[in-house]
């Protein structure tokens, strides 16, 4: 059992107790005496503190920070570094000739800026493609801030004779992550340490994707594309939290496979070419984005709850589908009904629909739909 740590207040009384049987006096409230045993008191509490800071430390169970780095770098397990995200950006009805260099910096409406890594000539038609990756945020940190959906105006920082003062994202800006929080770094040396170790089984592949920054969930299906293939389905909850966590780009291999398969995309290909690295030599990975099977519900009593508890219920089904969902799998209604079960104070309640289990169909991933009723 737990060792129990004596409060402050105990440990006040305690010493005041000594100092009365070893003085064999009185001790008075404001007394040299009593004033020196509350100070005791304290060092001791912080002592005791201390050593339950050092017993969190001692296991990987609870360590944190520094520690908690220590012990998973044993297994292998690094945490994941805050990334920059990349795209390309299109400016039309530019002077043919004019050039965008390599390191022209642009901003985007929100003030977020970036940096030119890939110049441009204009071409005869008037359009100058460049590519970009996000700047650090004023503490020097990247992450997933950076992240930009195609169509966002990008402007120029400075004005370039014959080219437009603004243009377009015209390939999504990918691979933005935030540093890597505790919770998530210790999860992953958990999975490492439970883990068999065998080289090239699916627990290694779904290791390798989430070694990733920003990639959340990840599954492997061993022979998913044929023979000889492992098909990687990851997932970026909050890289990607504007595209509902899916990642955006194209579905394929790493760069290095080009001579054996369809070439990846956006955040689909930073997890292969980062994958490709520890794959066994004779596997062809596929990184594959799940595709999204929304799930409407319809609970028989809906209209009673109040809207704090039909949003409590929302988030109670959708946090279920993340923690139980994965592609072509399924999601038990006992689950489900567990889950708003959960939310205090609900007036009677069934779910008319769906009528049974959530079963998916190959390669795609439940996701919550619209909840109501009657």
């Amino acid at each position: 059992m737990p060792y129990l740590r004596p409060s402050l207040s105990q440990l006040r009384v305690q010493v005041a107790q000594d100092i009365l049987a070893a003085s064999d006096g009185l001790l008075l409230r404001f007394g040299n005496m009593k004033v020196t045993g509350d100070a005791q008191a304290g060092l001791a509490n912080l002592h005791y503190g201390y050593i339950d800071y050092i017993a969190k430390q001692a296991v990987p169970f609870t360590a944190e920070g520094e520690f908690l780095e220590g012990w998973a770098a044993l297994k292998g397990v690094v945490r994941k570094a805050p990334t920059s995200a990349s795209g390309a950006v299109t400016f039309s009805n530019a002077t043919p000739g004019a050039q965008i260099p390599a390191g022209a910096g642009l901003v985007r409406p929100d003030a977020v800026t970036a940096r030119v890594t890939v110049g441009g000539t204009v071409s005869s038609g008037g359009a100058v493609t460049v590519t970009a990756a996000i700047d650090a945020d004023p503490t020097g940190q990247a992450g997933a801030f950076g992240d930009t959906a195609a169509g966002t105006p990008m402007t120029l920082a400075q004005a370039i004779v014959g080219i437009p003062a603004t243009g377009s994202v015209s390939t999504a800006f990918t691979g933005g992550a935030d540093l890597e929080p505790d919770d998530s770094l210790r999860s992953r040396m958990l999975q490492a340490y439970a883990a068999p170790g065998e080289i090239g089984t699916g627990a290694q592949y779904e290791e390798y994707a989430l070694g990733v920054p920003g990639v959340t969930r990840a599954w492997a299906v061993p022979k998913g594309f044929g023979v000889g293939t492992v098909v990687v389905y990851v997932m970026l909850d909050t890289a990607e939290a504007a595209n509902n966590g899916f990642p955006v780009g194209t579905n394929g291999v790493a760069s290095a496979e080009s001579s054996r398969g369809t070439v990846a995309t956006g955040d689909q290909l930073m997890v292969a070419n980062a994958i490709y690295g520890q794959q066994a030599v004779t596997a062809l990975v596929y990184v594959v984005a799940p595709t999204a099977y929304p799930v409407d519900f319809t609970i028989q009593g809906w209209s009673a709850f109040t809207a704090a508890q039909q949003s409590a219920v929302e988030a109670a089904i959708a946090a279920l589908f993340v923690t139980n969902g994965s592609p072509g799998g399924a999601i038990d209604l006992r689950d489900i009904e567990a889950a708003i079960n959960a939310v205090a104070g609900l007036p009677p309640w069934v779910i008319q629909a769906p009528a049974g289990n959530v079963v998916c169909p190959t390669g795609s991933l439940p996701t919550a739909g619209s909840v109501g009723g009657v």
